[in-house]
């Protein structure tokens, strides 16, 4: 069952309605038909300079035999108020004039309606393989995440595939640095902490040597899985990348767990023990017992939408072991909105326990834990 939090407040207009659980079921059942026809978008985000523009030119301009539409949008931060207004009728002006290139691709920029933008895309005669969106002027991704992922209008036409953050190699350690200390974080935490993929980008202009055993680029690595474990990070010059490793990735798709299994087999390892001064960070919580479903949202809502315990939870996955159920569930969160669907049956040789891996700050392990194992059974 898909859940937000509702509020009166209009900036904070839920970006997700509840469903009824028989309706949930259903959908889950025909996910294979729906990610059949729907087109995956990735969303592109990073500091100023890291490479963003390179990396869309690059795609633009390569002969990949795919055909990839371009989204450059620049409604910033008011994309839930949009979203609010989107759900009442207000159109407004869609997009500027769409420009076909000759390796197939299409690129446009949104003005105003992004949720109509990508409907008109999908409408098209030819039929789409991807579609990437890249957040200019945007600091933090979730709430496109939310819109893409979880909205109605959209669920049947497209899918959020993946959030991409492009990070500068050579400054990455400077962006991370700033407001380190204060009660404001710089843009670059937020974009690592929601990324699903990082690309390392001019990794030619960083010198191999590093402060100790390692390389620099090895260290930067370290600083990124300190804030986010569950992360891949992919070099990359002038962000030539390798589209396979970036392109359908199915992060999202509840019925596509196996890589975030295998994630968590050595779960352990993921949390990081090494704080930044900053307070951001992964951390893994485990339990063996079978839970009971409804105390876990109960408890997942008391953290994400009450702030029950002073935590900061930016995302969140795992898999749970459900009391009087056969199936593997999957928990997905980005900020205030979570998933937990069945995905498939447990294995004879699968390690039927309960895994949880938290992105955020101010986290607090012993009070996950207990709070936790008070949603087992006994």
């Amino acid at each position: 069952m898909t859940r937000s939090r509702m509020e009166d407040d209009e900036e904070d207009a839920p970006l997700a309605v509840q469903i009824e659980e028989q309706e949930s079921i259903s959908q889950h059942s025909d996910s294979a038909e729906a990610n059949a026809s729907s087109v995956g978008v990735t969303v592109i985000t990073g500091y100023l300079g890291a490479g963003k523009s390179t990396l869309v030119n690059f795609i633009l301009n390569s002969q990949h035999g795919k055909r990839i539409a371009v989204i450059l949008n620049e409604f910033g931060e008011e994309v839930g108020v949009e979203r609010a207004m989107i759900n009442e009728g207000d159109g407004g002006a869609l997009v500027e004039e769409w420009v076909e290139l000759a390796n197939g691709c299409i690129c446009c920029t949104v003005k105003h309606s992004l949720v109509q933008a990508l409907e008109q895309l999908v409408q098209r005669k030819e039929r789409l393989d991807h579609i990437l969106l890249e957040t200019t002027g945007l600091a933090n991704p979730a709430p496109l995440a939310s819109v893409l992922w979880l909205d109605e209008q959209l669920e049947s036409v497209v899918k959020l595939d993946s959030i991409i953050t492009v990070v500068d190699a050579k400054n990455l350690r400077f962006q991370l640095a700033e407001h380190r200390g204060s009660s404001s974080f710089p843009e670059a935490y937020f974009q690592i902490a929601f990324a699903d993929i990082i690309i390392l980008n001019k990794v030619d202009l960083v010198s191999p040597e590093g402060s100790g055993t390692g390389s620099i680029l090895e260290e930067l690595e370290e600083e990124i899985h300190n804030i986010n474990s569950l992360v891949e990070i992919v070099h990359s010059v002038r962000c030539q990348v390798d589209l396979s490793r970036i392109l359908n990735r199915q992060a999202y798709d509840s019925a596509h767990a196996t890589h975030l299994e295998k994630l968590l087999e050595e779960s352990r390892s993921l949390s990081t023990k090494k704080l930044h001064d900053s307070g951001v960070r992964t951390l893994c919580i485990c339990e063996s017992q079978r839970v009971n479903l409804e105390k876990a949202r109960e408890w997942l809502e008391e953290i994400l939408w009450e702030k029950k315990y002073d935590m900061d939870v930016y995302r969140c996955k795992g898999v749970l072991n459900v009391e009087n159920s056969d199936q593997l569930h999957t928990l997905q969160a980005v900020r205030e909105l979570y998933d937990i669907v069945p995905t498939r049956q447990w294995g004879k040789e699968d390690n039927r326990m309960n895994k949880i891996v938290f992105i955020g700050h101010n986290l607090k392990e012993d009070v996950l834990i207990d709070s936790f194992r008070a949603c087992t059974t006994c």
